[in-house]
C-alpha cells in the first residue's frame, strides 16, 4: 500500500528515520565512553550535539510519518499511533536530557534517560517493521507479469 508522503514512489519517512536513530545511538556511545573512564571532555560535547541533532532529525522525520499515518486504514493506524506515541516520548526524553545537560546536572540521570530512550526506539522500530513487513505499509506490490502464450510446436 503506497503512502502519500513519497518521492518517486519511495516513502520519505523511512529515508529520514536512520538519521535521528544513528545520532542518538552515537550519543549513548559517547556517554558510555565518559561513564567508563573517557578523560576527554569532547565525548560529552559530542553526546550533547548528537542528541540535539537527533531531536531535530526526528521532528523532521515525523512530518512525513504523520502524513502517512493519516492515510492508513484503522487496524494499521492503531499500530502507527503507538509507534508515533513512543517516538514522541523518546523525543521528549531527549529534550529533557538536553535540558539537564545544559543545566549541568552532575549525575547519571542523563545517561539513564538515553538508555531508556534507546530501548523505547527498539520497541518503536519493531512496530514500524510490523507495519511494513506484516501489513505492507509503504510497500507497492509489483504488477503481475503479463502471461505469454506458449507456442505449439507441431511435428516436433
Amino acid at each position: 500500500m503506497r503512502t502519500p508522503a513519497n518521492i518517486a514512489k519511495h516513502p520519505i519517512h523511512p529515508m529520514l528515520v536512520p538519521i535521528p536513530i544513528g545520532l542518538w545511538l552515537f550519543s549513548l556511545v559517547c556517554d558510555l565512553v565518559v561513564l567508563f573512564g573517557g578523560t576527554s571532555e569532547h565525548w560529552a560535547v559530542v553526546a550533547h550535539y548528537t542528541m540535539v541533532g537527533g531531536i531535530v532529525g526526528a521532528l523532521i522525520a515525523a512530518v512525513p510519518g504523520l502524513i502517512d499515518m493519516l492515510a492508513l486504514p484503522s487496524p494499521v493506524k492503531r499500530i502507527a499511533i503507538m509507534h508515533m506515541s513512543i517516538n514522541l516520548t523518546v523525543v521528549a526524553l531527549y529534550v529533557i536530557n538536553v535540558y539537564l545537560r545544559y543545566r549541568g546536572v552532575e549525575s547519571n540521570t542523563p545517561v539513564w534517560l538515553s538508555v531508556i530512550a534507546v530501548a523505547m526506539l527498539v520497541v518503536s522500530g519493531w512496530l514500524g517493521g510490523k507495519m511494513v513487513y506484516v501489513h505492507g505499509v509503504a510497500v507497492e506490490t509489483p504488477p503481475e507479469p503479463a502471461r505469454t502464450s506458449k507456442p505449439h510446436h507441431l511435428g516436433t
